[in-house]
């Protein structure tokens, strides 16, 4: 039977988005294939347009902006399918690019998640920023990827071309079982936007499943649409998240070392941002570690955690990233994991 795949693009104010890129992902549409643009209560034309220009597409309405967890989360439980597929405004695809994905799932019930290749939509022979040919995470929650480390983003060479085992798949384009996005609880919506697709895939994997990066799918994403690079709340919201994400996932007896050992990198991060004239990081990342006591202390049980440890993981670098870059000089994640490419 013909697997029911549910493409939802979350909109909030994205319009322009909607405009440029919905036709590529109507042209790529096929049997099974529904596509939904869940919106975020949008106070731009989103869904005038939409009544105007595709009134056959389902539009879930949403009554607030719940961000990118929350408003997934609040859209999927009013979509019934066998496959979710997430997919951002300002991502372009191209004929074919849900096929690969949806087999590499069919083929391999041990697969809960996976994502497609993501190049840069204004450069498409670099990898983009938001996943790349598929997310690592080291021994202290710094995340990075096959073809990104921190603002190195390299030329697709075919250097990552084989279909394997990541840490975590991106959400710009994330494709995931629908019963395992529901039985372990979505996205956890305390965490509003950023890094909240590596938290779902470190649960997926605790829960006994694999994440997967399928690079025979290629898509090429704007990114920063909601929030530019450099936007303080986005620079708040990846440093908060990434610590309530550790203290979510890991063993408290590594807990106990690692916490204190990233606050200490990250004052370093920030002290240098303030000094070399950047306060915006410096302030952010004091509000997202003053955050994290905050949610520590009092908001823990507002939070989605995992339902299982028997899992493995996969994608996990027993080293620093931060001191094979910033330190040894290693620039890409081939050199950093000590690969051949």
């Amino acid at each position: 039977m013909t697997p029911r795949i549910a493409i939802v693009i979350l909109n909030y104010n994205g319009k322009k988005y909607l405009d440029r890129f919905l036709p590529f992902v109507m042209a790529a549409t096929g049997p099974g294939i529904e596509v939904i643009v869940a919106d975020n209560a949008s106070t731009d034309d989103s869904i005038n347009f939409m009544e105007a220009y595709y009134p056959s597409v389902r539009v879930i309405r949403m009554d607030k902006n719940r961000g990118f967890a929350g408003g997934y989360n609040e859209a999927l439980r009013q979509v019934e399918s066998d496959y979710y597929v997430l997919l951002n405004s300002d991502v372009e695809v191209g004929p074919g690019w849900v096929e690969p994905m949806i087999r590499l799932l069919e083929e391999n019930p041990h697969i809960g998640a996976c994502q497609p290749k993501l190049r840069m939509y204004a450069d498409k022979e670099l990898f983009e920023y938001a996943g790349a040919a598929g997310g690592w995470l080291d021994y202290l929650g710094y995340p990075f990827a096959k073809g990104r480390v921190f603002d190195v983003t390299e030329k697709d060479l075919g250097q990552y071309d084989v279909a394997e085992p990541v840490f975590w798949a991106s959400g710009a384009a994330l494709f995931i079982r629908a019963h395992l996005y529901h039985e372990l609880g979505g996205l956890d919506p305390y965490f509003f936007a950023h890094q909240e697709e590596i938290d779902l895939c470190w649960r997926i994997q605790l829960a006994g499943y694999r994440i997967y990066s399928c690079p025979e799918s290629v898509v090429y994403h704007v990114g920063g649409g909601t929030l530019p690079k450099g936007n303080q709340r986005k620079v708040f919201l990846n440093f908060r998240n990434n610590l309530i994400m550790m203290a979510k996932n890991m063993p408290w007896g590594e807990l106990l070392w690692k916490l204190p050992f990233r606050f200490l990198l990250d004052s370093v991060s920030a002290w240098k941002s303030l000094f070399g004239g950047e306060a915006v990081y410096f302030w952010a990342i004091l509000e997202a570690h003053l955050a994290f006591m905050k949610w520590l202390f009092f908001k823990r049980g507002q939070s989605i955690f995992p339902k299982s440890r028997k899992g493995t993981l996969d994608g996990w670098y027993s080293g620093s990233v931060v001191w094979a870059y910033f330190i040894k000089g290693k620039k890409t994640f081939a050199e950093i994991v000590k690969r051949k490419v």
